[in-house]
């Protein structure tokens, strides 16, 4: 027997059961009794807020294509295929900015983010579509090799046919899993959050019934005597008085009657710290800090810029690494691995304000290890020809090594002797 295929039969099938319709089971009720999808959750501020942020962020860093040249170093493979696709246009209908903002949103979301790749007769990818992970379908085979299901709709791309059901193998499917069972399917972060996101929903559900009651709580008007139209009188204190329009207006009460509130305040009910507790919730579950949430309970000048460094070494990066990974898997051929890379510059984000910037840059100018022209690509700015002296790279002469400590004072002392 095959032991690459005894390899095959030995794994489980992927443990799909976040996707498509088998979403029932985490999506269904939550402890706050509302419904949870992707759908709803994005009409949550805080949720739509941290999606957001993520995916123009990747979607934002310059993507290039990169091979190692002779002198062991990188250059930027600008002749390579996948350079445009991936820098500037990965299909005739959208952008490399909207191709990775939509695929980081639906990886935010689902847990999972797929493309369709388009392959010329030399086997070349020529285009890349985005596709909806929540009509895609991961399984494997009789000999356990894997493909995917997709349920075709008329708003997919035609290339992938006039079939509903359209069966793709792995070479053809960009795959972007997130944190999951079995390393082949990501978990949904909305479906494993359910109940906070739940709990937020209920909570500026409550706000809005709040003030749509006219900011107060609601109470009994108190009679001494017998209504005859105890209707009427609802009504009419209802239009005169319900509603955030009507907050405020000061009411005339008749023939004895009195007005007794009966709710709790939300200060009493902790409703505004309920609130604000959710958002950091939604912020702790895609790791995002809350000074980007517009939260600056807990910035400050001294330690907002550590936060924004520490959200691309600790948030940023993980995503920018399967990024990476997974389309170098899948987009490369066997021989262009060896010598083909794929890299998010992250850079522009990890630079500090510019007076941090300029001593950084003199230290290694200084020391030898950056030229004028590496400092001034950084900042953007052209470069000096190498007749000027953009390309030489130079050091403090004060510096020597420790053996020859000496070696020019003891020189004098041998001239001084034999004079």
């Amino acid at each position: 027997m095959n032991p690459l295929r005894a390899i095959f039969h030995s794994r489980d099938k992927p443990k799909d059961s976040l996707n498509g319709s088998r979403y029932s089971f985490f999506f269904g009720g939550t402890s706050s009794g509302k419904p949870v999808n992707e759908t709803t959750a994005m009409q949550m501020t805080a949720v739509y807020s941290c999606v957001r942020i993520l995916s123009e962020t990747v979607a934002g860093l310059p993507l290039n294509v990169y091979r190692y040249n002779d002198r062991g170093g990188k250059e930027k493979a600008f002749k390579h295929s996948l350079y445009r696709l991936l820098h500037d246009e990965p299909n005739p209908e959208m952008t490399s900015f909207a191709f990775r903002e939509t695929l980081m949103s639906h990886l935010l979301l689902w847990g999972n983010a797929y493309a369709q790749i388009i392959r010329n007769a030399r086997g070349e990818v020529i285009a890349l579509y985005p596709l909806m992970p929540n009509k895609m379908t991961v399984d494997r085979d009789q000999t356990g090799r894997l493909f995917y299901s997709y349920q075709r709709s008329v708003e997919d791309p035609a290339t992938l046919g006039k079939s509903i059901w359209v069966t793709l193998s792995p070479s053809d499917v960009l795959h972007i899993p997130g944190l999951g069972f079995d390393g082949l399917i990501g978990y949904s972060p909305i479906a494993m959050a359910k109940n906070a996101i739940g709990l937020a929903i209920a909570t500026e559900e409550y706000g809005a019934k709040f003030f749509a009651n006219g900011a107060a709580p609601s109470g009994v008007l108190e009679h001494p005597g017998t209504i005859k139209d105890p209707q009427r009188v609802k009504e009419s204190w209802n239009s005169a008085y319900q509603g955030s329009a009507n907050a405020h207006k000061i009411a005339v009460l008749e023939e004895g009657m009195k007005y007794t509130p009966i709710g709790i305040a939300p200060e009493q009910a902790q409703f505004l710290e309920t609130r604000k507790f959710q958002i950091n919730e939604i912020a702790r579950i895609f790791r995002v800090p809350p000074h980007m949430l517009a939260d600056l309970e807990k910035s400050s000048f001294s330690n907002i810029e550590q936060q924004s460094l520490e959200f691309v070494k600790y948030t940023l990066d993980p995503w920018v690494v399967r990024w990476e990974q997974s389309m170098c898997r899948v987009l490369f051929s066997e021989s262009e691995k060896p010598t083909y890379f794929i890299k998010f510059n992250v850079d522009g984000l990890l630079r500090g304000d510019y007076a941090s910037r300029m001593t950084g840059y003199a230290t290694a100018r200084q020391n030898g290890w950056m030229s004028a022209n590496d400092i001034r690509e950084l900042e953007n700015l052209d470069r000096i020809s190498p007749d000027l002296g953009g390309d030489l790279y130079l050091i403090n002469g004060a510096m020597t090594k420790l053996e020859d400590a000496g070696l020019f004072a003891g020189t004098q002392y041998k001239k001084e002797d034999s004079a």
